[in-house]
């Protein structure tokens, strides 16, 4: 089937499901992201210097894992769809409440609590969806799911475009709050997963502390899961995050254009996505992943060191066609080799650890870039910061995909099942 016949295909249900976990990864992804946008623009109000204000971008990420096991811990045990509605409140409640940080201690407070509920929704959202969807066309759904990350890119860069000469950064916030109203469609129209219902007549809870003993039984794959998604995450983080900074900064590009820029990435994000994780249920999930990591590579020169804003618009476009295209198989991946009976948490604390690790990308590579590579007019040259990342990272995820055929099979087209772990 092509991709419109297969979301064709889909019942009521499984569609509604769909959407839901969808919209709601977007909408976290669109408030994450309204912080990367305005990082320059927080600087200037507060008086402070661009890497202070990344430091709220990083304890975002650290505090990540927190809410991935908390409300990965409360989806295994009491289903996938009240925590999620719980989840999109509590994040939607505190991107308002940024709007109005008096100050630059008070804002990064409040990004330190954004990233628990941040943390919480993706593990949720990818389990509901993923137990839905027919397993033959898994890696298609994937790579739409995936990249509401970076449609929610895409929305906070239109934001910026469009409305901050005449909102602010505290006024995008504000429009940040927007996500809450998703509640009121997963009440109304969104089932709960019904591997999870299987589960529970299976009376799980029954066989003691699931997690640990899943843990316990299953720790070489925790363990290379989060250093797998460790370099996943400094993959898109080293790609992403300074982006718009270093277009602000190095190309010295107003609002508006770093807007159109950042939102011509994020469709190449789009479609990289769509377009791998169909062709990983095809041609292997790892395959892919391992030639989206080479043609990155490649691309490196033209989305770094290019000087028109045709080229960095086009470098911009291909890179995240391609670091996207293998975050877009990510969702089945994991979920495909997760511990059954773990699979609302195994997913999002695995991707959420590898967010802790690499929770320091923004800093990082800011750093990096003022002390390493200053430009003869003695401001930092991030082009060259993120390249040096970018090809470090790249090499480490075709690596530990490499590594994972000794670790796990790819389980690919496989059916899920909610099965306690054995004692």
């Amino acid at each position: 089937m092509n991709a419109r016949a297969t979301l064709a295909s889909l019942t009521r249900d499984q569609r509604n499901t769909f959407v839901a976990s969808f919209l709601g990864w977007t909408l976290d992804a669109f408030d994450f992201f309204l912080v990367i946008v305005v990082v320059s623009h927080v600087a200037s109000d507060f008086h402070a210097a661009v890497q202070e204000v990344a430091f709220a971008v990083t304890l975002t990420l650290m505090m990540r894992p927190l809410g991935a096991l908390i409300f990965g811990w409360i989806a295994d045990r009491y289903g996938r769809r009240t925590p999620l509605m719980i989840d999109v409140a509590i994040y939607s409640l505190i991107e308002l409440l940024t709007a109005f940080s008096p100050n630059l201690g008070v804002f990064i407070a409040l990004r330190a609590l954004y990233g628990i509920a941040m943390g919480g929704e993706w593990g949720i959202g990818a389990a509901l969806a993923m137990e839905a969807m027919p397993p033959q066309n898994r890696g298609l759904f994937s790579g739409i799911l995936q990249e509401g990350y970076a449609v929610g890119n895409l929305l906070a860069g239109v934001v910026l475009g469009t409305l901050y000469t005449h909102i602010g950064w505290r006024g995008m916030f504000v429009v940040g709050v927007l996500p809450a109203l998703l509640i009121f469609y997963i009440r109304s129209k969104v089932p709960e997963s019904p591997v999870w219902l299987a589960g529970k007549a299976q009376h799980i809870g029954e066989h003691g502390d699931v997690l640990r003993a899943s843990i316990r039984r299953y720790w070489p794959l925790f363990i290379y899961a989060i250093l797998f998604m460790s370099a996943f995450n400094y993959l898109s983080h080293g790609t992403q995050d300074l982006y718009p900074t270093f277009l602000a900064l190095q190309h010295r590009f107003d609002p508006g254009m770093v807007g159109l820029l950042n939102t011509i990435a994020s469709v190449g994000a789009i479609l990289g996505g769509i377009a791998f994780g169909m062709l990983s249920q095809r041609y292997g999930r790892r395959s892919m992943i391992v030639v989206c990591a080479v043609l990155g590579m490649a691309l490196v020169p033209l989305w770094a060191f290019s000087h028109t804003v045709a080229l960095l618009g086009l470098g911009g476009f291909l890179m995240q066609f391609m670091v996207q295209g293998a975050w877009g198989i990510i969702p089945a991946h994991l979920n495909e080799i997760s511990p059954p009976s773990v699979r609302g948490t195994f997913p999002g604390f695995t991707y959420q650890m590898g967010n802790l690790i690499s929770a320091n990308a923004l800093q990082l590579e800011a750093a990096f870039a003022a002390k390493t590579f200053p430009l003869p007019s003695g401001h930092p040259d991030y082009a060259k910061a993120m390249s040096a990342v970018a090809l470090v990272v790249f090499v480490a995820v075709i690596l530990l995909t490499l590594v994972g055929y000794a670790v796990v099979p790819e389980r690919r087209d496989a059916t899920f099942e909610m099965l306690p772990p054995a004692e």
